[in-house]
């Protein structure tokens, strides 16, 4: 039942115009990883995840594109447990009074081929600066496992920790941060039809169960 219920919506989506202006950045292919000097002697990273966002973006003029999105910083993780409780504390991101990261948009220039200057404010510890993202357009497209309109982004940076209040043990721990962030955002209307046919599709399969 599932299976023929997502098929058809797909089937439906999979005939809609590729080129939307708005999209839903999706949370599961919405990450980034940040890298630091660690005393000279290594560059160790961290990862965030299931950042949530909207992506205005025309292929045809890429200039008129925004996008803004939350990070939400307890996703925060480095694979070493004491050093992800320190970045959780009030040394470093003290995320229980700045649970989030936001990036807004201001201004978008073309770059080399499929490349793109995304300048925009981001809002980091409480203090708000501004940061250009140097953009890669992987892909416009079908996504070929649900059928829906998706673009594809991957984008660095370089920030200095301490602009935003995070400037623990500089010199020694590294004030640069090279960061790498990787998105796919799909069709804003059409991934709402999609949510709500998969949902309509397990309380469909779910009341099948019951009987």
């Amino acid at each position: 039942m599932i299976r023929r219920i997502t098929c058809a919506a797909t089937l439906a989506f999979a005939a809609m115009p590729l080129y939307a202006t708005t999209y839903t950045l999706e949370p599961d292919h919405t990450q980034g990883v940040f890298r630091w000097n660690h005393l000279g002697f290594s560059s160790p990273a961290a990862q965030f995840s299931q950042g949530e966002g909207t992506l205005e973006f025309d292929p045809a003029d890429p200039t008129k594109s925004s996008v803004k999105v939350t990070i939400p910083l307890a996703s925060l993780q480095t694979g070493v447990p004491a050093l992800d409780e320190d970045f959780r504390s009030k040394e470093f991101f003290n995320t229980a009074m700045f649970p989030a990261a936001t990036f807004k948009s201001t201004k978008v220039v073309k770059g080399a081929a499929g490349q793109l200057k995304v300048t925009g404010d981001l809002n980091l510890h409480g203090v708000t600066k501004p940061v250009t993202l140097d953009v890669t357009v992987v892909k416009v497209g079908t996504n070929p496992r649900t059928s829906l309109p998706t673009v594809g982004f991957d984008a660095t940076t370089t920030l200095r920790r301490s602009d935003f209040g995070l400037g623990a043990y500089v010199p020694q721990v590294g004030d640069e941060i090279q960061m790498r962030i990787v998105s796919e955002a799909i069709d804003a209307k059409a991934y709402a039809e999609y949510l709500k046919a998969q949902a309509a599709a397990e309380a469909s399969a779910k009341d099948a169960a019951k009987k």
